[in-house]
């Protein structure tokens, strides 16, 4: 026999050994699965859903997801409720300009106000040119002409009465002088109406939050040009379809650009809108991302306590039917979907009621990368 020949059967077996070596069985190896793939499976350093629904995320993609997780802990937590809510001017730090009479709009000399733009109270935004029809120019042109005729009627009463003076009594002499007086500041007044302008002044200092007109527009009386909020005075209304929310509310908060915002309660209306309280909330600081009627989710806390785990909001994803699930670490690469029942805490935290218990890890971070695994 040469030197290295096998004979066929010898090679067949030494085959089937090294491909026995290659497959990896259901043996434990510390930190993989118990339940590894089959040897016709992807390789385990890609991740894949098992039979039983659950996942499994090798190590390195869990490093490379960058996945976190967080203990749960049941304990009493204050309850809380989510109400629609949108920001509003605060009505003592905004407000409106509007003209009043009808006319056409002037710029000033530094131009219309923009979007966005600070003002200072008193500031002049515009000029409202008084603008009448032909048949009403006529009639005040014909006001000023009979003003002008009993004008100089009194005129010279007044300065025949005052040549007179110690043969008529002076009670007369100063009756002839203030008719003459307030005869021309009568005509005054009508031509005013003709020529001169009308000021639109920003009632508060702040920015100029909406502007409803351009340079030549025509306008009506009591439209409203322009409004002017103060940023760092906004307020956030609320609807609450529960009455006993009016009372008991001990913090509030809502979520804007990513980030937390405190909520000051202020009180509530006893007027119903859509069958609902009014609630209304001071933004507590200056917020720069939030805008006069813009949208929120307000997130209030009662006196009232459950028990319940808390856990960011990023943890708690959607099912395919809508339901609220959460990713629960089980193994060191297996992950298991769970149904839970969540409700708000905060902007920044929810409390899992139901389907959690104490001690399991639940994913906080890359939940929403792992529901897309096939």
């Amino acid at each position: 026999m040469k030197s290295g020949y096998l004979p066929p059967l010898a090679a067949a077996l030494l085959l089937v050994m090294h491909g026995a070596v290659l497959a990896h069985g259901d043996e434990d190896h510390g930190a993989a699965p118990t339940t590894a793939p089959t040897a016709t499976a992807a390789p385990l350093t890609t991740p894949q859903r098992l039979a039983d629904g659950s996942l499994f995320i090798p190590k390195a993609i869990q490093r490379q997801w960058g996945l976190r997780t967080v203990q749960a802990e049941l304990r009493d937590l204050p309850l809380s409720v989510e109400l629609a809510g949108k920001v509003v001017a605060d009505a003592t730090a905004g407000g409106r300009v509007q003209s009043t009479q009808p006319g056409r709009i002037v710029a000033p000399v530094q131009g219309l106000p923009t979007l966005g733009q600070k003002v200072r109270k008193g500031q002049v935004l515009a000029h409202v040119q008084p603008t009448v029809s032909s048949t009403e120019r006529g009639g005040l042109q014909a006001q000023l002409a009979d003003l002008d005729a009993q004008q100089t009627i009194a005129k010279r009463k007044a300065e025949r009465y005052d040549q007179l003076q110690g043969a008529v009594p002076q009670s007369v002499i100063d009756a002839a002088q203030l008719e003459w007086v307030a005869l021309r500041q009568r005509r005054q007044a009508l031509q005013a109406s003709l020529h001169t302008p009308e000021l639109l002044r920003a009632p508060v200092s702040g920015v100029v939050s909406a502007v409803h007109v351009m340079a030549g527009q025509v306008v009506d009386a009591r439209e409203t040009l322009f409004e002017v909020v103060n940023p760092a005075r906004l307020t956030v209304e609320a609807l609450a379809y529960d009455p006993g929310l009016t009372q008991g509310l001990t913090a509030a908060s809502t979520r804007v650009a990513g980030r937390s915002t405190e909520l000051q309660f202020v009180g509530s209306g006893r007027q119903l809108r859509e069958q609902a309280w009014v609630l209304q909330f001071r933004v507590a600081s200056d917020q720069h991302a939030l805008a006069v009627g813009q949208s929120v989710t307000v997130v209030a806390t009662t006196g009232q306590t459950h028990k319940g785990a808390a856990i960011p909001p990023a943890a708690v994803v959607r099912g395919s039917a809508g339901e609220q699930t959460v990713w629960v670490h089980t193994r060191a690469e297996r992950f298991e979907r769970r149904t839970v029942r969540a409700q708000a805490l905060s902007a920044e935290r929810t409390a899992l009621i139901s389907g959690i218990a104490t001690g399991e890890r639940v994913v906080t971070e890359g939940a929403s990368l792992l529901a897309q695994v096939r």
